[in-house]
């Protein structure tokens, strides 16, 4: 995929702002940077959002695993990747220490819009709502002076506005966890792309559900007979399982990685879902 020129003036800055990048909310949120605007660290990612509807813009492993730990958290109303931290200077109210000009173009002089990895929704046990700030980080970056400049920037900026920051590092992520919530995703994307009608799907899940209850065969197994017993693709037995584990209303060890080899019998039939704390936040 090409990426587009770097070069960074005013023009750009006010096209980008003209865009909508760095406004709005849920699925009308639009990232500061995407994955065509610069080279990446690691695999980019366009994911679809559970909760936003949207596509997410990742450049990271380490910013994927998170984002798909907060998707899991029920506490978790938004997500805001690569938020814009407009008018620094500004809003920073103590410039002590602060080396701005590191972060503005050397030929053009404008300033380069700093962006925290992710600016997170929370609904409070008490109704409220309340905004976290994430910079997601390798742990080797932190030992870089320029690095550390920027961090100080994102802190001090958040900071102003009374939201909590904080630095993740891949050593803080879960990561059997994560890709287990990467595994089953896609499951809860529209039911048309699996050629089901949201009816069939309901009906399906409803179906294992009650098949589950006293079985005692491998996972694998029974998501085949499953297939057979609906006469259904290959495949859809083990699309339902995705999908009752994203609605959780089907309970696995999430910190062990998901095999399909282990018994029905670990699988914990949930009558009412409860809110599952991820804890890295």
């Amino acid at each position: 995929m090409a990426k587009r020129k770097t070069d960074w003036d005013e023009n750009k800055l006010n096209k980008w702002i003209q865009e909508g990048r760095g406004q709005g909310e849920g699925k009308d949120y639009k990232p500061w940077l995407t994955v065509q605007d610069f080279p990446s660290k690691g695999r980019v990612t366009r994911v679809f959002g559970w909760k936003t509807k949207r596509i997410h813009h990742i450049f990271t492993d380490s910013e994927a695993r998170y984002f798909y730990l907060l998707e899991w958290e029920d506490d978790v109303l938004d997500i805001r990747e690569h938020y814009p931290l407009f008018n620094c200077e500004e809003v920073i109210q103590n410039h002590a220490g602060l080396n701005f000009d590191l972060f503005k173009d050397k030929d053009t002089g404008t300033p380069y819009i700093l962006s925290t990895s992710f600016l997170i929704t929370l609904k409070k046990t008490n109704g409220k709502i309340a905004y976290v700030a994430r910079s997601l980080k390798a742990d080797y970056e932190l030992e870089q002076k320029t690095a550390l400049e920027r961090l100080e920037i994102e802190r001090r900026y958040w900071q102003s506005q009374n939201i909590d920051w904080g630095i993740v590092t891949q050593k803080e992520i879960p990561v059997v966890k994560s890709k287990n919530i990467e595994w089953i995703h896609s499951s809860l994307y529209p039911a048309d792309e699996r050629g089901f009608t949201d009816e069939e799907v309901d009906y399906y899940c409803k179906a294992f559900i009650d098949k589950l209850a006293g079985s005692n065969t491998s996972i694998r197994d029974f998501t085949t007979q499953f297939d057979r017993l609906f006469n259904l693709d290959t495949g859809s037995g083990v699309y339902i399982f995705k999908r009752l584990i994203a609605l959780k209303r089907i309970m696995v060890d999430m910190n062990k990685k998901i095999d399909l080899n282990d018994s029905t019998q670990s699988i914990e039939i949930i009558k009412q879902s409860l809110p599952e704390r991820v804890g890295v936040l």
